[in-house]
């Protein structure tokens, strides 16, 4: 900013020589050279030193205007450096800098909103991760304490448990993965309708055991997808277990696969319990979950991420008390 400073007093003085030099040659134009006395030349003078004058006031005053959004501008850098990411600066001044100011708020708040999203994350799966360890932990401590009997029905808590944990930590992962857009699909032309088939008879024990019943109704003509097989069951399982544990006794789920367009569809629908329309909306953020849910709030956000990752969407329509249906679409297998 230094080097601004003289560089523009060396033009101002610069300036104010051409200008005396312009009105002396002038006057001795007008009035010839006996006309440049001495008192004409204090007037020239004066003119000259009022012109520097007002030069370096503009000066000045354009240097000021241009550097006070720089110093903003540099001391918010220094405040996101430190992790200040609710730095913002005004967005002032000439036309380049309120771009480089707007572009520099809008930064800062992604940075705020991410840090915001990164904390509220941990604390979520810190919070997941305390329920079942404690379980271990108390039943394990237990054991060796004598309180409880080392046989089949006090070590079974500890099993469930860290069955737990493995899902969780699974899921995790999977999250990471589709977050970083590294997520590996195994890709394979399969029926859609086999798929649904095979998680349906995985749930049957479960559903059973809930007084729910399963059905599919699969459409002849719908084409086949490719998909990785692993990765979608493990999706399609995940919208099941959801409707198998939010369906009371006596109710029933469908999936139905048929042709949707030029997609192909599938339809959960359950007569379930339904879900609030303050839950709604979120339903496929993380660690979204209603009132009494047992499960960790990823099954939802792990499938909507599986289902785009194969180029599908996925939706929801529910009513409470009514029940939920879940709408997936993917693009057919191409030959």
């Amino acid at each position: 900013m230094g080097c601004v400073i003289l560089g523009v007093i060396a033009l101002v003085a610069l300036a104010g020589a051409i200008v005396t030099a312009l009105v002396g040659a002038l006057l001795d134009t007008l009035l010839g050279p006996t006309a440049f006395r001495p008192g004409t030349a204090q007037v020239v003078l004066v003119m000259t030193a009022l012109l520097v004058v007002l030069a370096a006031v503009v000066a000045q005053r354009g240097i000021r205007r241009f550097s006070r959004p720089m110093d903003n501008l540099i001391e918010a850098a220094g405040r996101i450096e430190k992790g200040d990411y609710s730095a913002q600066i005004p967005e002032s001044g000439p036309p380049e800098l309120t771009s480089v100011a707007r572009a520099f708020n809008s930064m800062s708040a992604r940075l705020k909103a991410s840090d915001e999203q990164r904390r509220s994350f941990l604390a979520d799966v810190a919070h997941e991760l305390r329920t079942p360890l404690s379980v271990i932990r108390g039943q394990a401590e237990a054991i060796a304490d004598g309180v409880y009997p080392g046989d089949p029905d006090h070590v079974m808590p500890i099993l469930d448990a860290t069955r737990a944990l493995e899902v969780l930590v699974e899921d995790l992962r999977t999250l990471v993965l589709t977050e970083a857009g590294s997520l590996v699909l195994n890709r394979e032309h399969v029926e859609p309708g086999a798929l649904v088939q095979d998680v349906l008879a995985s749930f049957e024990t479960q559903g059973e055991a809930f007084g729910v019943s399963l059905a599919s109704a699969i459409d002849a003509t719908t084409p086949m997808v490719d998909v990785d097989p692993a990765r979608f069951r493990s999706a399609l399982a995940n919208v099941v277990s959801n409707a198998i544990r939010h369906t009371p006794a006596g109710g029933s789920i469908r999936v139905e696969v048929h042709p949707a367009g030029t997609q192909v569809g599938i339809a959960v629908q359950d007569t379930g319990e339904g879900i609030s329309a303050d839950i709604l909306p979120r339903v496929f953020q993380r660690f979204v979950k209603g009132p009494g849910s047992t499960g960790s709030g990823l099954g939802l956000a792990i499938t909507h991420d599986i289902i785009t990752a194969h180029g599908g969407t996925i939706d929801i329509e529910s009513t409470v008390g009514k029940g939920t249906t879940v709408s997936i679409t993917l693009p057919p297998a191409t030959t």
